[in-house]
């Protein structure tokens, strides 16, 4: 493959190019440089380039390969960081201005087992003010573009995240999920975006939103990439409370392992049922079901009655947590926040503490519910759409929050309350070109599946392979 091609390889492809000697990480970082150089202008994915941070770690990276010292499947790659990731000595800004001379004095914990695995940082990626907000011009950085289409959004809010993987800047990102905070701009930049199990990646110096809601996860260019950057991200973290000790596991075991026999729960009526469905993603959900018979699965249809009651509880949950992180700055400092996350984080001021107590009670009820209506009765994994319509334009998001027919057109949040791991895979495309999203659900910690499961899918369709024209426009 030509030198001037480097952003159609995967992780694994770069690795043993980079273990062989036929590339270095410095060659590789200076070519992803070049490329956020050309394309960032046009779709806003980094909001920092750190540069000459970028070439010292490479350097080392090589120096390390070149003393038969491997760190692991993310030596020497490049990768970037939602901005909400805590980074020793780089700014850290939330895209807020109350945040943007704010300067951590140590990596978050993932940011940590990345660099001590050899990762290459490269930059720091768009977000929603705070992980929440929304596309809002009154933010210091621009709001990220689609990489398909630039009129239209990416999904977020880890905006950056799923635009830079789209673009091929980069193979791997870091996002935050909340209630579809990766796999929703995963899904509309045509890449792949996992929200692991709740506790199965330390969130400690992660700028909160939600502290019983958020997930911390890679946006990848495939399904091998997010199993492979598990791998390094995984793991206890004493200093986090909501971290889950687990025996280190090879998430990658599986992938390419055939799906014959396994029985996979359809829930089509998270799609079907909902007002502002495209009946082009419709049908490309039902195609992408009869691969999987195609391939051996047995497939049933169910239905998951609860989906309005997981948002409710999903909504006042995050929204109650937010306000307690941001109450004092929306007492003080109003005016310093962005239009959409003031209007969406004060309104939840009228909430009581009983409102609150009834949603994590609810949480429970509805959690216990939906793993013993599925993995109870024997299925291996769940589908379902990931955003039930193709990205709106950006021009359709009003001054205004909230966004009729945009905020609501995401199957995300049961996934984000019940904490069970939801990874999204590109499955085709709209007539004007906009990438669909499938999840993948499985059972609490068995990411493991969950891979083997999309992996099968990926291999078969050869969606993943196509990818958006950036390079060519103006």
């Amino acid at each position: 493959m030509m030198t001037d091609q480097l952003h159609l390889l995967s992780v694994s492809e770069l690795g043993s190019k980079l273990r062989s000697g036929a590339l270095t990480s410095v060659a590789l970082t200076e070519f992803t440089l070049a490329r956020i150089e050309k394309l960032n202008p046009k779709v806003n994915a980094f909001i920092l380039v750190t540069g000459e941070h970028a070439l010292r770690t490479a350097a080392q990276a090589d120096e390390a390969f070149e003393n038969g010292v491997d760190r692991g499947p993310l030596q020497g790659i490049p990768f970037g960081l939602k901005d909400i990731y805590n980074t020793a000595g780089i700014a850290t800004t939330c895209n807020s201005r109350m945040m943007l001379d704010h300067i951590p004095q140590e990596d978050a914990h993932a940011v940590d087992l990345l660099n001590t695995g050899g990762g290459v940082l490269v930059g720091k990626l768009n977000t929603h003010e705070f992980a929440l907000g929304g596309p809002d011009e009154t933010l210091p950085f621009e709001t990220a573009r689609n990489p398909w289409n630039v009129d239209h959004f990416t999904g977020g809010s880890s905006s950056g995240s799923g635009v830079a993987v789209g673009a091929g800047m980069v193979r791997v990102a870091l996002g935050s999920d909340t209630g579809g905070s990766i796999r929703s701009p995963a899904s509309h930049c045509g890449v792949v975006g996992l929200k692991p199990t709740y506790g199965l990646v330390s969130r400690r110096g992660v700028f909160p939103l939600s502290y019983s809601l958020d997930h911390c996860g890679p946006v990848s260019w495939n399904v091998e990439d997010a199993a492979l950057t598990m791998n390094v991200i995984a793991g206890f973290d004493k200093k986090d409370p909501s971290s889950v000790p687990l025996p280190k596991t090879d998430y990658a075991q599986k992938i390419g392992k055939s799906v014959e026999g396994m029985r996979i729960a359809l829930a089509s009526n998270l799609y079907t049922d909902v007002p502002s469905r495209s009946q082009e993603m419709v049908d490309t959900m039902e195609a992408a079901a009869q691969r999987y018979t195609s391939l051996g699965a047995i497939v049933e249809r169910i239905q998951l009655p609860d989906f309005d009651q997981f948002k409710a509880c999903q909504r006042v949950i995050m929204l109650a947590e937010a306000y307690a992180i941001h109450e004092a700055d929306l007492k003080s400092r109003p005016q310093d926040f962005g239009r959409y996350t003031y209007q969406r984080v004060a309104a939840a001021a009228g909430l009581s503490a009983a409102d609150y107590i009834q949603a994590q009670r609810l949480r429970r009820e509805l959690t216990v519910s939906f793993n013993a209506q599925v993995f109870g009765k024997g299925f291996d994994a769940l589908i379902t759409a990931t955003n039930v319509a193709p990205a709106s334009l950006i021009s359709d998001f009003p001054v205004d929050w909230p966004p009729p027919g945009i905020a609501t057109a995401i199957n995300a949040p049961p996934f984000s309350v019940t904490g069970n791991p939801a990874l999204t895979i590109p499955i085709g495309f709209s007539k004007n070109g906009l990438p669909f999203g499938m999840q993948v659900v499985c059972k609490l910690f068995d990411e493991v599946t969950m891979f083997q499961v999309a992996s099968a899918f990926e291999a078969s369709a050869g969606v993943t392979h196509v990818r958006p024209s950036l390079d060519d426009a103006a």
